[in-house]
């Protein structure tokens, strides 16, 4: 079969997508413009070439002078009705978007500026487009738990638009544990708890999201790997991983595509979904993870079902949308014709 026809067809949900890592250069550019802000790279040509990391602090040093440029309801409009276009184009019926509020408010843009932007375009792809989403406010592990509480504070009066809080960012010497309290608060307020673990750090960063974070979801997840007493908790608790494989590549959590976990985490019975991640970064939207993964562990036209039932399932979707979802893909899996 043409498994890349497929692939692309598919209707797919994506669970792992930080909005801020969307930005695609030529849209940069143009805002950084409009904003009057100068940044430090001639052309969108020079700026991709700057797009090479050898850890997760290079992406982030790069990720945040972009978000740098990013001013006006307008501007945070423009990000994320970019992303739902791409969502369109891609089958895309549902997506989880994450957004780092402290990225912007620790330079002085209002979290009403920020979230206004973004709602508006969720409205507005609902509408025009018919895709769904749900936002997720990521609190930034590199700074302190009070400041994270701060912004949980923020939160607040836009309860109603947000659904859950994770954590994101540097994660060595940043564990869990330190922000025990502030999503202790957080699921007081109603919000579900996610949270990204094990992508550099080692198994017990994921132990402390479970246990001390007592997380609905694990975002990547790959050393996971590494401890079976985990493994058999999390298939017992029937957590998702929300897995970004071109993230995983780019950042060199894995050395290349072929040596990747995806197929061992299903095979072992977890739950693995596939991502993009910060698709502006690491070289593709989730299609093009989807076909690069599945190119490299030559995954079967079952495997990538599962991967892709998973998304649907594993979202926060509520249980009547989440049928729907799922009876579209079988509908697309049966006749699904070369």
């Amino acid at each position: 079969m043409d498994i890349e026809k497929f692939i692309r067809k598919i209707p797919k949900a994506e669970l792992h997508l930080h909005i801020e890592g969307s930005f695609q250069p030529e849209l940069m550019f143009e805002i950084a413009q409009r904003n009057r802000i100068n940044i430090k790279y001639k052309s969108v040509e020079e700026l991709r070439k700057a797009y090479q990391f050898n850890c997760l602090q290079d992406f982030l040093d790069i990720y945040y002078t972009g978000a740098g440029v990013l001013q006006t309801e307008q501007d945070f409009y423009d990000l994320t009705m970019a992303y739902f276009c791409e969502c369109e184009k891609e089958n895309i019926l549902f997506a989880e978007i994450m957004f780092d509020p402290q990225t912007h408010t620790k330079r002085g843009i209002a979290f009403a500026t920020v979230i206004q932007g973004i709602q508006q375009a969720r409205e507005d792809s609902k509408e025009k487009l018919g895709i769904d989403s749900l936002l997720i406010m990521s609190y930034l592990r590199h700074l302190s738990e009070a400041d994270a509480f701060e912004t949980l504070e923020q939160s607040l009066p836009y309860k109603h638009l947000i659904h859950s809080v994770g954590l994101d960012s540097s994660e060595k010497g940043n564990p869990p544990s330190k922000f025990r309290r502030v999503f202790e608060a957080s699921a007081k307020e109603g919000y579900k708890v996610v949270a990204h673990a094990g992508e550099e750090g080692d198994a017990s960063y994921v132990w402390e999201a479970i246990n001390e974070l007592e997380i609905a979801r694990i975002d990547h997840g790959n050393n996971s790997l590494k401890d079976e007493k985990l493994i058999a908790e999390i298939i017992k608790r029937d957590l998702a991983l929300t897995v970004c494989p071109l993230s995983n590549l780019e950042l060199q959590v894995v050395k290349d595509l072929t040596s990747h976990p995806i197929r061992t985490m299903l095979q072992k019975g977890l739950k693995a979904t596939v991502n993009s991640d910060d698709p502006a970064y690491f070289g593709g939207y989730l299609t093009e993870n989807f076909l690069q993964i599945q190119k490299a562990l030559e995954l079967t036209k079952d495997e990538i079902v599962t991967l892709v039932k998973n998304g649907f399932q594993y979202s926060f979707a509520e249980d009547t949308l989440k049928r729907a979802y799922l009876e579209k893909v079988d509908d697309f899996v049966e006749n699904f014709t070369e």
